[in-house]
């Protein structure tokens, strides 16, 4: 068979990929979709959608213990039957031929294996080569196993192998206080594990405003989850038919010992661009992965590359926004938008859930605006009471001078609604006043941002 020529070859087939493939067709653009993994990608199969509903579990399970008698519905205690959960999480998961017949009904030829670049514009795919003037890169990205001596000894769990268990762990290291780290930790200890979680930097978090951090550290720890911070697992070791860790200051000090059953892996991602044979099509990479600029380019011309492999925004709407200008660059060069994540919301969803859009106060002023920030507590809200919720804030970040919004920070249930419904009136400018002056829906944790705002009225007058 000889090669097969596209007029646009994307390498991948989760969000990014499936997104860029979408736009192309628009175009009129013959298009064939390389997946060597997860027809479908990360996001509906073993990520967003399957973690999600593990919250949904461990947060009902949590209710029915802590709320339920203190409102008046007498049930018994809530257990996880895990198996049980993972047989429902099953049920959300789409079979992977229907991917695959889906994709086909649309018009996109499949080529299931792993791609490796000939050259600039050649890809071969099993006993298949195929050509495009255009190919889009976005294989997405997988745990990075941290140097830990003793962990290849050790039968580690990620985001993905967690989900498949079906007995509960006695206890469980959670190496990593980052989004992942902190939903899994906090719903496996929900569901009955010991958990305790471990990471190298002074907050949980990383990337989040560091106040809202600190509300949603102190909410875990209340909730009996331990969390050791400015320290690494510096090894793992069998004892007893179970593990210790021994975990070490970063800056030094004395060591420390945490036995544990299983451990999760949840302290960064790894690109997925070793198998690609890069250095053929001459595409430079870099720690994170590939290197492309605000459109998307890689070093190439005619090949760019979109969501987790190049490693700027790790999150699946930003993952479909890149492919967008991506295709928006191959179609209308140079003419099309540039990334801009300057209002990108983002959340992470224990309970209560973090979220923020926009700058925090030390990068507005690092950015040279005149910032100024307010905080209203969680417990100030009505509705925190007839649901028992002690921890959490609402945080604005704004320029004195124009009073416009810049940053807002919630730690709040909803958090990621409120935040992701005033993501838009940051994008158009709104000011403090004008989020003052709003009218708002009674009694919801929305009233929260309200009020933040009408304080910045009274302790910093316009």
């Amino acid at each position: 068979m000889g090669t097969q020529r596209y007029d646009l070859i994307v390498i991948g087939a989760g969000s990014a990929a499936r997104y860029g493939a979408n736009k192309a067709k628009e175009h009129g653009a013959k298009v064939a979709l390389i997946e060597h993994e997860r027809w479908g990608g990360s996001c509906p199969n073993v990520a967003c959608t399957p973690t999600k509903a593990y919250l949904v579990v461990a947060d009902l399970a949590h209710k029915i213990n802590t709320l339920a008698s203190e409102i008046g519905i007498e049930v018994g205690p809530a257990t996880a039957n895990l198996a049980r959960v993972r047989t429902w999480k099953e049920t959300l998961r789409r079979p992977q031929e229907e991917w695959v017949d889906d994709l086909r009904a649309a018009g996109f030829d499949t080529f299931q294996g792993t791609a490796s670049f000939v050259d600039a514009h050649v890809v071969r795919v099993g006993d298949a080569e195929l050509s495009a003037d255009k190919i889009l890169i976005a294989t997405g990205s997988r745990t990075a196993v941290p140097p830990i001596e003793g962990i290849d000894q050790v039968d580690w769990l990620d985001h993905v192998s967690a989900l498949e268990l079906e007995e509960l762990p006695v206890s469980l290291l959670v190496v990593g206080a980052g989004a992942v780290g902190l939903e899994f930790g906090q719903a496996f200890s929900r569901f009955g594990s010991k958990v305790t979680l471990v990471d190298a930097l002074d907050e949980i978090a990383p990337h989040t405003d560091e106040h809202a951090a600190m509300e949603l550290r102190t909410a875990l720890e209340a909730e009996g989850i331990p969390i050791m911070l400015g320290c690494f697992v510096e090894k793992v070791a069998a004892r007893n038919d179970r593990h210790v860790a021994t975990v070490v200051p970063r800056t030094g000090g004395m060591e420390q010992e945490v036995e544990f059953d299983r451990v999760l892996l949840a302290s960064g991602r790894r690109p997925n661009i070793e198998d690609l044979n890069l250095e053929a099509a001459g595409v430079a990479t870099y720690k994170l992965g590939i290197v492309a600029d605000e459109r998307m380019r890689t070093s190439v011309p005619g090949i760019w590359a979109a969501g987790d492999v190049d490693g700027q925004s790790p999150f699946t709407p930003a993952a479909q926004y890149q492919a967008r200008i991506a295709v928006e660059d191959m179609y209308r060069p140079g003419e099309g938008p540039a990334a801009d994540y300057s209002v990108l919301p983002t959340a992470i969803f224990t309970d209560p859930e973090l979220a923020g859009v926009g700058l925090t106060h030390m990068a507005a002023e690092e950015q040279g605006f005149e910032a100024e920030t307010v905080v209203h507590p969680l417990r100030a809200v009505r509705r925190a009471s007839y649901v028992d919720a002690k921890h959490g804030l609402f945080k604005i970040v704004f320029d004195q001078p124009s009073r416009r919004v810049l940053g807002l920070h919630v730690v709040a249930p909803g958090a990621s609604e409120i935040v992701q419904g005033l993501s838009i009136a940051l994008r158009l400018g709104v000011t403090v006043d004008e989020l003052a002056e709003a009218h708002h829906t009674f009694p919801t944790f929305g009233q929260g941002v309200k009020a933040a705002a009408e304080r910045a009225r009274v302790t910093i007058p316009a």
